[in-house]
């Protein structure tokens, strides 16, 4: 068995796999998911679905549409400014880790960016705290969950500016307030379903502000008006998204992932913590639950613990290339029996060490 702690693309539910397999060969009377056109009848009840399912998950309030696009979390970066930056206007981000950074980069290609604070001198190992946001920006954006390092931001900033956030990985994981942003934009891979999809929930009166003209397929409002389908849509992406929030809801929605997700969190910290061998590598009131980072005390151990968990079935679990060590991913769809098995291996690589000394 393998036990798969890859950052992305994500892990899914093996019953969504066996599904949607089963669809690529016969999704409508014989014809595959990946052949049948958008704009049937079927189709289109499944973008309903998925599109009720999400507001249902999340409990988005009325006055926000829900939106199916592509092009990543990175084409959002620059979608963001080029709806709600205005010419003369100054957006806010806080800078937390390559994908925060990222997102800023493109956003000073539309305007003006003030970036609010930075934890890139201590290598992201923190979130910043008592960061002011200027009142006349003309949004807030920051990233919830960085993959790389490791921090989650549990906590809105509070504001009285428009709020954006980049929710990638850690989307339908926990209980958000939907009614506290303006814009919440997330790729797919991670616990949503497979590479190729974004999904966007926007409030409706954030739109149509700036004078800016905005090319059809990067404005919201194009999206919004065709139901997602301003041009032909990823197929197969929202047809397994829908699998895996149909099995999400089947969990019992996100609060019961949620009490797993901590669950699947505070084993492995414990662990990192007693385990003499291991130490983690960001600020403990900010760690994620998402993406468990650490790494060894003697770096001459790394290769041969990575050696090791391969051999137990434990795969995908090397930091990224950045930042070296090890990452533990530990998306929605990954049992606690994964994260018994990774804890398993660290102890029984613990004791092969004492016993070598």
């Amino acid at each position: 068995m393998k036990h798969n702690f890859g950052a992305g693309p994500c892990i899914l539910p093996q019953e969504v796999f066996k599904q949607a397999a089963q669809a690529v060969l016969d999704f409508n009377d014989g014809l595959s998911i990946l052949e049948i056109s958008h704009r049937t009848t079927e189709f289109e009840a499944v973008v309903a679905e998925a599109d009720k399912l999400v507001k249902e998950l999340l409990n988005v309030p009325s006055g926000y549409s829900v939106l199916f696009l592509q092009g990543g979390a990175s084409l959002q970066f620059a979608m963001v400014p080029m709806n709600l930056l205005g010419d003369g206007q100054t957006a806010s981000y806080l800078d937390t880790g390559v994908w925060a950074s990222k997102a800023l980069k493109e956003a000073k290609f539309i305007g003006n960016v003030n970036v609010v604070a930075s934890s890139k001198d201590a290598n992201y190992t923190f979130i910043p705290k008592d960061f002011e946001i200027p009142a006349d920006s003309a949004y807030f954006h920051y990233t919830s969950n960085n993959t790389i390092y490791g921090t989650e931001l549990f906590e809105v900033p509070e504001t009285k500016v428009p709020v954006v956030c980049d929710m990638s990985s850690d989307i339908m994981s926990r209980v958000i307030d939907v009614s506290k942003f303006d814009l919440i934009y997330a790729g797919a891979q991670k616990n949503v379903g497979p590479a190729g999809l974004t999904i966007a929930i926007v409030k409706n009166e954030i739109l149509g502000k700036i004078d800016r003209k905005i090319p059809s397929m990067l404005n919201y409002q194009s999206h919004i008006d065709n139901g997602s389908m301003y041009n032909t849509p990823p197929v197969f992406s929202i047809y397994v998204a829908l699998l895996n929030l149909r099995w999400l809801k089947s969990k019992g929605g996100v609060a019961e992932i949620e009490k797993e997700n901590k669950q699947k969190a505070e084993a492995l910290y414990r662990e990192i913590d007693r385990n003499p061998l291991f130490k983690g590598t960001c600020a403990v009131e900010d760690r994620s639950r998402m993406n468990v980072c650490f790494v060894m005390e003697n770096p001459e151990l790394e290769k041969p613990f990575l050696k090791y968990a391969e051999t137990q079935g434990i795969v995908g679990i090397k930091g990224h290339r950045s930042v070296g060590g090890f990452r533990a991913s530990m998306y929605n769809a990954l049992p606690i029996t994964s994260v018994h098995a990774l804890i398993d291996a660290m102890q029984s690589f613990e004791e092969q060490q004492a016993k070598a000394n």
